[in-house]
């Protein structure tokens, strides 16, 4: 079962403190949520997705880098958290863990019932894995 580690704010200094968790834990693959619409489609928070994927696999190569469809992941946590007796403030402090702890659960159910792994791999054009 996935369980969340910490949540890392955008901005100065993220690149480098995922880089010191993925190093400490060993990790062997990076999951990154792709926003996407109900209907799939790609828009601006997408684009800065993929943006931020893309740096963060140049900076943990050979660490691959994946995306994955995160809908519905946060209405979830959400649902999840309320349910379980947290109010709307309580919520707020845990519910970006708690999505990222279902989207990795979900890449790696997935993974476990189709024997290939969920979502996209991030490609590197040069200088990295590709």
């Amino acid at each position: 079962m996935a369980s969340p580690l910490a949540t890392v704010s955008r901005g100065p200094g993220d690149l480098q403190r995922i880089g010191e968790f993925a190093a400490a834990d060993g990790a062997i693959e990076i999951v990154v949520g792709l926003p996407t619409t109900l209907a799939g489609r790609e828009g601006p928070a997408a684009e800065d997705a993929r943006s931020f994927a893309t740096a963060l696999a140049i900076r943990l190569a050979p660490v691959p880098v994946r995306l994955v469809d995160e809908r519905f992941t946060t209405v979830i946590a959400h649902d999840a958290l309320r349910q379980g007796g947290k109010n709307s403030r309580d919520r707020r402090s845990v519910v970006d863990k708690s999505a990222a702890a279902l989207l990795l659960q979900g890449a790696l159910d997935t993974e476990r019932a189709t024997g290939r792994p969920a979502g996209e791999i991030v490609r590197l054009r040069s200088g990295g894995r590709g």
